[in-house]
């Protein structure tokens, strides 16, 4: 199955770097986010992200818990996200973690695409299996 929608983003609240050394600065950031579309819900996002003196090489793993509805099946899961860029050149993996569904998403697998559009707005494609 293929779910698609908008997110948007808040309350982005970076914590002080736990290390900077030679310009490189490791910190921790938490987010949440409101999905719309065939994903309804929010999600709770605690980032851990590195960024250096290059500013389009940078790199960042999540975890999110997404709580809502998915198709009209309730319930929570979590996806891992994984994404790195190097002078620009980007890649972005963001993957169910397995058994992590709840509720009528227990089982749930599959991977999410998140395109950034011209105006800075969010849209995802999930594809699933349940």
């Amino acid at each position: 199955m293929t779910a698609k929608g908008t997110f948007e983003t808040a309350g982005w609240t970076p914590q002080p770097p736990y290390d900077e050394r030679d310009g490189v600065t490791l910190g921790v950031v938490t987010l949440t986010k409101t999905f719309s579309g065939d994903l309804t819900g929010t999600g709770l996002v605690t980032m851990l992200m590195a960024t250096t003196p290059v500013e389009e090489s940078r790199s960042y793993v999540a975890l999110e818990r997404i709580e809502g509805t998915l198709h009209g099946r309730a319930g929570s899961f979590v996806v891992q996200h994984d994404a790195t860029s190097d002078r620009g050149e980007q890649s972005l993996r963001i993957r169910v973690v397995a058994d992590s569904g709840t509720g009528e998403l227990r089982g749930l697998r599959g991977e999410m695409g998140v395109v950034i559009g011209p105006d800075g707005g969010h849209s995802y494609t999930f594809d699933y299996t349940l």
